[in-house]
């Protein structure tokens, strides 16, 4: 029987770009021009080994014995004698690691650990490692795996990179573990130390080698990589930066998970429980398609920071360096279930405890809703903190449903309200939403207080966090006042013949503002030195058109983002009826 090394509900990524169509594009990618990427792995053995020294650095997951398979089969065959060295070999020993990295890891908490700040150098043994020379009674040295490029060998450099959602569905599969482990783990501990170890360690890593990089390697598909010369991604990666992005959306099923999100986007495979998130732009997670002649290669959305930050983020670039701020998801709630309810941590907190340099913090745009939908959003005026926090803890300890409305408020939701969420705040999409959640970067520290004592798709209970809930949580925001302060009320700032744009005013504690323009015709948009993220809420096309010349349709729902070097987009309508464009950008 095949290994199987795999296990999502998302189709693989096609080799080639499927042809247009009409609505939502699952596959969006920057076109950089023909005959730029190479498919298979004869083309990159070709490439790879016209060198007599060669590293291949990437990232953990990568399936390094099939690389080597293929590149030694060809050199064979062309009667080249070959060394090969493996990494993992001048790895320390797991124990040392585990001790190494164990002030990240978070002990025993289920979700959470603390940003690791260790270099990748760390996990070696780099006198042994730096000892290792090509030899050159062989035609070709190969040094190969992850940190490859820390032995200072100098040569053809490439790196083979793996989508992040592609970890996670090998890690399902269990048939990759984590950086300098030996053995595979459940995949939320894998998970958790991905997050908090191993990928800042080798996103580091990466930012290195990048600029350095003779050929970039998209390795996700395992029999057929596809790659492009490391000069041609950075200037492809440098026009992105100065025009407009769409990065590659993925989708999750979930224990709320709903309908719309099948219902309204083609191309997802529909033998799935249900569509619970989009991951609209998910900086950490999501990547960049590239496409030539039709292939598309996938790079890391920090690809892009890594070579490009300051014309992306413009004013903002030297708060957040590398770090993209702002993030768009789809929560789809459509015939599903509410979401659970929780509360996110405050700056302080999320610095001490996770190592966060910024904390996660919220506000719902409703793109669509049934007519009894509604926000969970602050608590009733009577509630009392000590009475609220011992009625949760019951709950958990005897399985015994909490009477939710005695202690949190419910808001109607109607298509095109924005509810805030500052950190700190009770709150919770109840059923028959589709959330456009508007949020900063940092997105997995959701402190979930009770979840309406259901268990997740794999029959197991979910993770509750009421002691963190607790900390956190602001019992001032709570009746009428919680109902005025925590709902955008639209104000217009400007108008035109057939246009206006309409102020949707966040907390004083949200990083970011929201605006919306509506227009029927065109409209004209600057940037003003900001990096604006957007969101097509109402009707069913607009091409955008940057000052610097690249055009491209956008869809109803599909998020896309201008650089602020871009400095002015013109929007096109073509629907029947007037356009809608949500923007989100750092105050």
């Amino acid at each position: 029987m095949a290994e199987k090394i795999k296990y999502s509900g998302q189709y693989p990524l096609p080799l080639r770009k499927p042809p247009a169509g009409e609505g939502y594009d699952i596959y969006p990618s920057f076109n950089a021009g023909e005959g730029l990427i190479h498919a298979g792995f004869a083309s990159l053995v070709g490439r790879i080994t016209e060198s007599g020294t060669v590293i291949i650095d990437g990232y953990t997951g990568i399936r390094w014995e099939l690389l080597y398979d293929h590149i030694i089969d060809s050199l064979n065959g062309q009667g080249k004698r070959v060394r090969c060295i493996f990494t993992n070999e001048y790895l320390k020993p797991e124990k040392e690691i585990m001790e190494l990295t164990a002030p990240y890891a978070g002990g025993s908490d289920p979700l959470f650990g603390t940003r690791c700040t260790l270099p990748l150098a760390d996990f070696f043994r780099m006198p042994e490692l730096m000892a290792v020379r090509p030899d050159q009674a062989v035609d070709v040295n190969i040094i190969m795996g992850t940190g490859a490029s820390l032995a200072g060998w100098d040569g053809l450099t490439v790196y083979a990179d793996l989508p992040k959602n592609e970890q996670q569905y090998s890690a399902r599969a269990g048939s990759i573990s984590n950086l300098g482990l030996s053995q595979p783990s459940d995949p939320k501990t894998f998970y958790k130390r991905s997050y908090f170890i191993d990928w800042p360690v080798l996103n580091r890593h990466k930012q290195e080698v990048l600029p350095l990089a003779d050929i970039f390697v998209d390795a996700q598909r395992v029999d057929e990589p596809v790659w492009i010369e490391g000069s041609v991604l950075r200037q492809a990666l440098q026009t992105i930066s100065r025009n407009m992005f769409r990065v590659r959306p993925w989708f999750e099923p979930g224990p709320w998970g709903g309908t719309w999100i099948r219902d309204n986007i083609r191309g997802l495979n529909p033998d799935v429980p249900n569509y619970a998130w989009s991951f609209e732009l998910i900086s950490p997670e999501n990547g960049l398609l590239i496409e030539s002649s039709s292939l598309l290669l996938e790079v890391s959305f920090d690809c892009l920071m890594y070579t490009a930050a300051d014309p992306v983020l413009g004013d903002c670039h030297g708060r957040f360096g590398t770090d993209f701020p702002i993030r768009f998801d789809f929560l789809d709630t459509f015939d599903g279930g509410n979401l659970s309810i929780q509360c996110h941590p405050r700056p302080d907190y999320t610095k001490r405890h996770f190592g966060e340099s910024f904390t996660q913090e919220e506000s719902y745009y409703i793109l669509d809703a049934k007519d009894d939908a509604v926000v969970y959003l602050g608590f009733q005026e009577e509630t009392d903190p000590g009475e609220f926090i011992t009625a949760l803890e019951t709950s958990a300890g005897t399985g015994k449903p909490l009477d939710v409305d005695r202690y949190v408020q419910k808001q109607r939701a109607d298509k095109h309200d924005l509810f805030l969420i500052p950190y700190g705040t009770v709150h919770g999409s109840g059923k028959n939403n589709i959330v456009l959640e508007i949020s900063s970067t940092p997105y997995i520290f959701t402190f979930k207080m009770y979840d309406w004592m259901r268990m997740d798709l794999n029959g197991k209970p979910r993770d509750l966090n009421i002691e963190r809930a607790g900390e956190n949580l602001f019992f001032e925001r709570r009746g009428e006042e919680a109902s005025r302060l925590l709902k955008a009320k639209p104000v217009m700032l400007k108008e035109g013949p057939d246009w206006q744009l309409w102020h949707l005013p966040t907390h004083e504690t949200h990083l970011y503002d929201v605006v919306r323009y509506c227009f029927k015709t065109t409209v004209e948009i600057l940037t003003e030195n900001k990096c604006l993220v957007m969101n097509l809420v109402e009707g069913h096309s607009i091409t955008v058109e940057t000052r610097n010349g690249l055009r491209q349709k956008i869809s109803y729902a599909e998020t896309f983002a201008i650089p602020a070097a871009a400095e002015s987009v013109t929007m096109t309508n073509f629907s029947e009826s007037e356009a809608m464009i949500v923007v989100a950008f750092i105050k």
